[in-house]
């Protein structure tokens, strides 16, 4: 068996990130700027030496371009790929598309910090962070998680909320301190495969890479913690496998699928 790796890389940077627009489920590219982060994260996890055997993305142009350019940097073009919309970013709803400074101005600073940051009141018409998490984390857990332990060498471009939610469970943090988490820039976080990590089964070497807006660094340590087994029904999206208090997951209920392509919050 190989060894176990995982490489999760939020996006380069999209049109309306730079023209501070919620974006969510709206389809941008990236700009100028995101292709060079997306290009200079190939680059580096290159240099490091790292080859997949399995890329996973979302149903999003942004992400997929930024996984395109990435495997063009590592000559694995080829490479068999995944795109569901499990992976999407946090829909924004009613806020999609506006200007954010406009947002403030039509619901007031502290309304639309509280639909930013808060992690399970969602705007009018979309998604929570609980919201996004309860039908990544399935996903994760069903479709990316298995050939990871089987060791498969994985790659995941996607989206600042919808990564935010797996980082949630593996490092085991409550609602309060994934909203205080932040992706930063080009430090990819690696974390050390333990027993525990898929409920019983020893990990061995090997470990997690998490990168951020398309960019990879140097590597941080982190530990995994331990998955527990009790069960927490989920807003309608299936019942996912949780540990109160802390929130770890190994088991879920078939994926339960968001609005289909044609929602008009996926623009």
């Amino acid at each position: 068996m190989s060894e176990r790796l995982l490489v999760l890389v939020r996006h380069g940077q999209s049109e309306w990130n730079l023209k501070n627009l919620f974006t969510g489920w709206k389809d941008p590219d990236l700009t100028e700027l995101g292709v060079k982060e997306a290009t200079e994260a190939g680059r580096k996890l290159k240099a490091q030496g790292l080859v997949f055997d399995v890329a996973y993305t979302s149903v999003l142009t942004r992400a997929q371009h930024t996984l395109d350019l990435i495997l063009g940097e590592l000559d694995q073009k080829g490479l068999p790929t995944s795109k569901d919309l499990a992976l999407n970013e946090r829909d924004y709803g009613d806020l999609s598309g506006l200007n954010k400074d406009d947002a403030r101005k039509k619901w007031g600073e502290d309304q639309v910090l509280i639909w930013r940051r808060s992690y399970d009141v969602p705007p009018p018409g979309g998604e929570s962070l609980k919201d996004t998490l309860a039908r990544a984390l399935p996903y994760y857990v069903q479709e990316i998680l298995p050939g990871v332990l089987n060791g498969k060498r994985t790659l995941v471009a996607a989206h600042g909320n919808s990564l935010r939610a797996l980082i949630m469970v593996l490092e085991k943090l409550s609602p309060e301190g994934i909203l205080k988490r932040e992706l930063a820039t080009g430090v990819p976080i690696h974390l050390p495969a333990q027993r525990g990590f898929d409920g019983g089964l020893e990990a061995g070497s090997g470990g997690l890479v998490f990168a951020a807006d398309g960019r990879a660094g140097g590597w941080a340590k982190r530990s995994v913690p331990t998955m527990h087994r009790r069960s927490r029904k989920n807003g309608g999206h299936g019942a996912v496998r949780l540990c109160p208090p802390c929130g770890s997951s190994l088991t879920a209920s078939p994926v339960a699928r968001p609005p289909s392509p044609a929602s008009p919050a996926c623009g």
